[in-house]
Order: structure tokens, then C-alpha cells, then sequence
């Protein structure tokens, strides 16, 4: 004769819960259901995270396009940093010595 669950699942190195989990989840299925369904899991997440790379992509360029942000602000968290009308001095001060220069540098 077979062996009982409890064995199995010593064997295996799960709970006597995990396996009638598994079997009230999967034990309906046949085995070539069984393996559609792990492909589609895989699958549905592979596509899960393309829809989220690419959502933080819009997120980026929506960004670039309204005015005068940096692209990067999404991936810094969503803040944007408005660059001051006069631009940047090369010591990364705002303007060049201007009045502009005194612009707000963040938006949130």
C-alpha cells in the first residue's frame, strides 16, 4: 500500500494544512490543467509588471511634456524639480547671479 499524507508531507517538507490546501485548490485539475494554470500565473505576471514599466514610463515623459520638469521626477519618487528661468550656474546654484535665480527649486 501507498503511503499516508502525513509521510508525504514529511517528505517534502510541508504541513498537513499546506497539502489539503493545495488539494482543495488544485485537486479538481488535471494534471495538464494543473500546468495551463501555472503558465498562466506566470504569464499574467510577466504582463503585470510590463504594465507597470510602462505606466512609470508615461508617468515620466507626461512629466517632460507639461513645462519645464526634469524627466527623472517620477523615479525620484514623483517630485519634480522646476528648473528656475535662468537655468542652472555651473556650481548647480540656480540662475547665474540673477534675480531669477532666487525661483522656487521644488514642487510637490
Amino acid at each position: 500500500m501507498g503511503k499516508t499524507v502525513e509521510e508525504v508531507c514529511r517528505e517534502i517538507g510541508v504541513s498537513d494544512a499546506t497539502y489539503y490546501n493545495w488539494r482543495r485548490t488544485y485537486g479538481h485539475l488535471k494534471v495538464d490543467q494543473a500546468k495551463r494554470l501555472k503558465d498562466l500565473q506566470r504569464e499574467n505576471a510577466r504582463l503585470k509588471k510590463l504594465v507597470a514599466d510602462l505606466s512609470l514610463d508615461k508617468a515620466i515623459l507626461k512629466e517632460a511634456l507639461e513645462g519645464n520638469t526634469e524627466p527623472d521626477a517620477a523615479a525620484r519618487g514623483g517630485r519634480a524639480c522646476v528648473r528656475p528661468p535662468g537655468g542652472f550656474a555651473a556650481s548647480g546654484m540656480p540662475g547665474a547671479g540673477s534675480a531669477a535665480g532666487h525661483a522656487a527649486v521644488s514642487a510637490v
